[in-house]
């Protein structure tokens, strides 16, 4: 039921990854949506890389010039003094070691005991850095960055290299591949919400999807290698089997995937889709590839929901139970059933609403449902890739 393709050792990984640019990119959110979101087309010419519908694509970003910068002047220095590299045994200035290698939105537990150390416990975080206030802690630092430390403590001072070394290294991101090689050669494209927020008095923005969305150029180096999605996979095409496909958001990346798979394929078993977003007019991500999709019968069926287009909120649960007696049909022939996105609120509500249209369709009590879903699991028919 799988179409794996054997991988050979990774070429490219996080010390070596391939260093790509963008090819195009476009907005898929229109004016006025309540979260930019942007479809990416990278391009990968030469670098032999290879990936599979359900894979993901590592992401080695920057940090924000301007965020170095205001962090640098909130320590007094200049930005020109010599540190080790965090990623490489090289002397390199401060601000490069800042942009390419520290984490500036996550607070590392040695910075916080340095600040106590410096300020002879005279600091909002010394009764915090104990292990019995470590909730207390977590709470404090939401939608702080080590700036915000900084500036809330000017009595502590640090040489350039003792900062460096107190902080966290910049990881690699995450994105679900929105492409299949099969219908773009030696490109990957990704379907990125930009993340930007204000909190303390201070505009914020993820690391990634700025790097993303305000930085590229043609020009820039993206350091980019795959990672493998394991269980996340189609069958294979020339099997009968049903999938059923719900990405609410950007979680509708894998299924672009899928669909540009099943047609390069001419995958035979039905499919349908449940997207959902805010708003039809500003937020239908990659319509009309749905819709040329329902017209040549790569998709059978597609159910959308939009949460803000009616008085109550309507979301892609509240679709799949509209329509429970045809996806209880669908599993009882076998359908895989995939979900990617929100992990703490959508694929929750998700996952409650399969249980109901199980309960009710198939005339199941609560435990024979779960039974019944844990069968959906352990057959690898129930596949999540949620975050």
């Amino acid at each position: 039921m799988s179409n794996d393709i054997p991988h050979a050792k990774p070429l490219y990984n996080v010390k070596n990854p391939f260093i790509a640019k963008l090819k195009r990119a476009h907005d898929l959110s229109a004016p006025g949506a309540p979260k930019h979101t942007r479809h990416y087309e990278i391009d990968l010419a030469g670098s032999g890389l290879e990936y599979v519908p359900g894979d993901s694509l590592a992401v080695l970003p920057t940090n924000d010039p301007a965020l170095v910068d205001d962090t640098i002047h909130a320590l007094g220095l200049t930005g020109h003094e010599i540190v080790n590299h965090p990623k490489r045994e090289i002397p390199v200035s401060l601000r490069r070691a800042l942009i390419e290698g520290s984490s500036l939105t996550e607070v590392d537990n040695k910075l916080i005991k340095a600040i106590v150390e410096k300020t002879g416990g005279e600091t909002s975080l010394a009764p915090l850095a104990v292990p019995e206030q470590k909730e207390e802690l977590k709470k404090y630092l939401y939608g702080r960055f080590v700036i915000d430390l900084l500036l809330e403590n000017p009595s502590a001072k640090f040489e350039a290299q003792e900062f460096v070394s107190l902080l966290k290294k910049l990881n690699i991101r995450l994105y679900s591949i929105s492409s299949s090689l099969k219908a773009h050669p030696e490109e990957v494209h990704l379907t990125v919400a930009t993340v930007k927020y204000n909190t303390f008095g201070r505009e914020r923005g993820g690391v990634a999807s700025t790097f993303l969305a305000d930085r590229l150029t043609p020009e820039t180096p993206i350091p980019v290698f795959v990672n493998l999605g394991k269980g996340f996979r189609l069958p294979d095409p020339a099997e009968e089997t049903p999938v059923i496909f719900c990405g609410p958001g950007t979680g509708i990346a894998p299924f672009r995937a899928f669909l540009e798979e099943r047609k390069a394929t001419n995958a035979k078993g039905k499919a349908w889709l449940f997207f959902g977003e805010v708003s039809e007019k500003s937020c239908y991500f990659y319509k009309d590839e749905f819709e040329a999709y329902l017209g040549d019968g790569t998709l059978d069926k597609l159910a959308t929901a939009w949460s803000r287009d009616q008085a109550e909120k309507i979301y892609v649960q509240h679709k799949m139970l509209e329509h429970s007696a045809e996806f209880f049909a669908w599993l009882e022939q076998g359908a895989i059933f995939y979900v990617c996105g929100d992990a703490s609120r959508m694929a929750h509500d998700v996952d409650k609403a399969l249980h109901t249209i199980i309960e009710k369709e198939g005339g199941k009590t609560a435990e024979e449902a779960s039974a019944y879903v844990a069968a959906l699991k352990e057959a690898k028919r129930y596949r999540r890739d949620v975050y």
